[in-house]
Parts: structure tokens; C-alpha cells; sequence
């Protein structure tokens, strides 16, 4: 018999809402025309795009003129880390286990004559923004500082407020990967005061295809590699997909007018996994435990284990999960984050990240731990 599927992949990718689906499929319908237009179906396109905008931009604490929409975060990332960095080359800041779509954008820079510098994290996975190490970083050149707000994999939340003051003190650009954090935790973009931030809706059961960058008033942001038209204030170019961004402007709206019971909800969920996987499946260790952790996602490892071997054998149980960024899946590698923690070998060649979401129940949860437990001690 089929056992019933466990999706605890959230992170790799919701699923969308049903009022988000209803939002999208009735756009399509009703707001086909292209909002660059001038006839009665362009103005009606665009009333929505425009709408849609400023919905998401109060949400996240932003002027509506300062948000791009993209075709999800990867490009976002792209947009900041090359728009930011357009001309004479200079010295770029990232953390340890940067998101592909940040780090492989730092590194073709480094390839154009850029140099990479690289704040260190401890071992719950903060990154050192005082002390020694940070203060004998190189600043007199660096031009970026391109880091993730919240971690993919370890679910880890940083403070970045020391190093957007020293970006302010320096006069250099901080753009943060916030991918993970919209639609997860509160994110206000003229608090935080960074130059830029990325979000794409499928990491918050909104649709996939679609994201956002807000870019901070009065930044001069080159439109980097996409060119063509004049869309978004000639910043990125392309026929905007507005029913995708009434699903986008959906599906955040959702999550605000909820956001307390459902962040209440999941990390409930989170904690109770965690907990019986510690009991059912000891020894194991919570990867980031002490830290601030976005409220659904588990970071666990399972001494003894193969990870690669787990995550077939969960799947084969019924269970959806993932060993990292499912950017980066197919790679043989240790997870980057999980060794510039300092972990052993033993723990991070046997982590599997588990991400829940409000669509998750109790009974599956507990249903989860005990095929995650099973599989474990059959593997050892």
C-alpha cells in the first residue's frame, strides 16, 4: 500500500493557496491586456499591476516606486548584485553559504576583476558582525555586501543592523537575500535600511514566476543583463505578468492578516518534530538551535546516517524533504553553511533539512516522525 506523501520541502517551494489560484486564474481571464498599453484592457491591466504593487509595498514597509518585479528571487538577486556593481571593479562581502543565486552572481564579478571577501558565522551560523574578524575585514574598497536575511537551509536569522551601519559609515551598497524571510517574518524595508531586498512569492503559497526587489529611493540600479523595454521604470524589462503579481499581492495580503496565528501554528508544528525526532531517533543534533530560526524550518542530523541515503529512503517512506537548497541539488558537496559552522563530518554529512508550512497538520507531523525515526534506525 501507497503510503500517503509528507511534504516538509517548504522551503524548496510552497503550495499555492486556493484563493491564490482563484486570484491568478481569474486575471488571466479579466486582466489579459499588456499594462504598457493605452487601450481599455492595457489601463484596466494596469490598474491591477499598479494596485497589486502598492498592496505588497505597504506590507513590506516600502514605497511602491522602489519595488521591481522580477520572475522570482534568483533573478532578483541577479539584479541587485549586477546592478549594484556596474562599473569599476572593487571588493564584495557575502557570508558562508550564500544562496547559488547570490554567490554564483558574486563570483562571475570575481571573475570580471572583483574581489570576494567573506564574513565569518559561529557555530549556530550568525555571522561575526563584531569582534576581531569583522573588524579586520578590508573596508576600504568594498563596494557590496551581498548577504541572506534568513538561511535556506538552517532557517538561521541574522542581524544585519551592524553591517548596514557600516555600509551607511562606508557609503557601500547592502543588498539582502530575503527570500526566505517575506512571507515568513515581518519585514519592514525602511527599518531595516538596506540598499536592496529580494522575495519571490512560491516560497509563500503564492504563484511561481514571479518576484519582487525593492530597491531603496534615490539608488541608481543598472537594468543589468535584461534590456528591451522601458517596464518598471526602465529597470527591468519585460511585459509584467499581471495575473502572477495579483497572485504574488494575494498571497502576502493572505499571510499578513494572519500572520501571528500562523507563525504560531508552524513553529508549534516545528518544535513538536523537532522534539520527537530528538526522542525517537537519538542521537541527534539541531543545526542552529541557539540561533533565531525562521519559525518552520528544522536543520537535523542524525550521526551514523548517510544523508543522501536518508533523504532516498524518506522518499521512498513518503516523506518530502531535502538536504540544502534545492538550487543546489545533484551536488555531491557538503552543505557550505553547515562546515563554516564548524560541524563535524559525522553531522554534516547526515543533515536533512525539514520545512513545514500552515498546510501541514499535527497528525502528519507526528506521522513523519515516526518514518523519519523508522528509516534511521534502519539505516544505522
Amino acid at each position: 500500500m501507497t503510503l500517503p506523501e509528507i511534504y516538509l520541502d517548504n522551503n524548496a517551494t510552497t503550495q499555492p493557496l486556493p484563493e491564490v489560484i482563484d486570484t491568478v486564474s481569474r486575471h488571466m481571464r479579466e486582466s489579459y491586456g499588456n499594462p504598457s498599453s493605452r487601450h481599455g484592457l492595457g489601463r484596466k491591466a494596469r490598474r491591477v499591476l499598479e494596485d497589486s504593487r502598492e498592496q505588497i509595498a505597504v506590507i513590506l514597509g516600502a514605497q511602491p516606486s522602489e519595488l521591481i518585479f522580477t520572475c522570482g528571487g534568483t533573478e532578483a538577486n541577479n539584479l541587485a548584485v549586477f546592478g549594484l556593481t556596474p562599473h569599476q571593479a572593487g571588493t564584495i562581502v557575502i557570508s558562508p553559504g550564500e544562496h547559488p543565486s547570490n554567490l554564483e552572481a558574486c563570483r562571475l564579478r570575481e571573475r570580471q576583476g572583483w574581489r570576494l571577501e567573506t564574513i565569518p558565522v559561529d557555530g549556530s551560523g550568525l555571522l561575526r558582525l563584531s569582534g576581531k574578524s569583522f573588524s579586520e575585514l578590508d573596508w576600504t574598497d568594498v563596494r557590496l555586501a551581498a548577504v541572506i536575511l534568513a538561511h535556506n537551509e538552517t532557517g538561521v536569522i541574522q542581524n544585519v543592523e551592524p553591517l548596514i551601519e557600516r555600509g551607511k559609515e562606508l557609503r557601500f551598497a547592502v543588498h539582502l537575500d530575503g527570500v526566505q524571510a517575506v512571507g515568513k517574518l515581518p519585514v519592514n524595508f525602511r527599518q531595516l535600511g538596506a540598499t536592496t531586498l529580494s522575495f519571490g512569492a512560491h516560497k509563500f503559497h503564492g504563484p511561481r514566476g514571479i518576484g519582487g526587489l525593492l530597491v531603496r529611493e534615490g539608488v541608481k540600479l543598472s537594468p543589468g543583463f535584461s534590456v528591451g523595454g522601458l517596464q518598471e521604470s526602465g529597470r527591468r524589462a519585460g511585459t509584467e505578468p499581471v495575473p502572477l503579481v495579483a497572485g504574488m499581492a494575494k498571497a502576502l495580503e493572505l499571510w499578513n492578516q494572519g500572520q501571528a496565528e500562523r507563525t504560531a501554528y508552524v513553529t508549534s508544528l516545528r518544535d513538536h518534530l523537532e522534539a520527537r525526532l530528538l526522542s525517537l531517533a537519538a542521537p541527534a543534533v539541531v543545526n542552529g538551535q541557539l540561533a533565531p530560526r525562521l519559525p518552520n524550518t528544522l536543520n537535523i542530523s542524525f550521526p551514523g546516517v548517510d544523508g543522501e541515503a536518508l533523504l532516498v529512503a524518506l522518499d521512498i517512506e513518503g516523506v518530502a524533504a531535502s538536504l540544502g537548497s534545492a538550487c543546489a541539488s545533484g551536488s555531491i558537496e557538503p552543505t557550505p553553511i553547515l562546515v563554516a559552522m564548524g560541524l563535524a563530518p559525522e553531522l554534516y554529512r547526515s543533515a536533512v533539512r525539514l520545512t513545514l508550512s500552515c498546510l501541514n497538520t499535527r497528525d502528519e507531523i507526528d506521522e513523519a516522525a515516526g518514518r523519519i525515526a523508522e528509516v534511521v534506525k534502519y539505516l544505522r
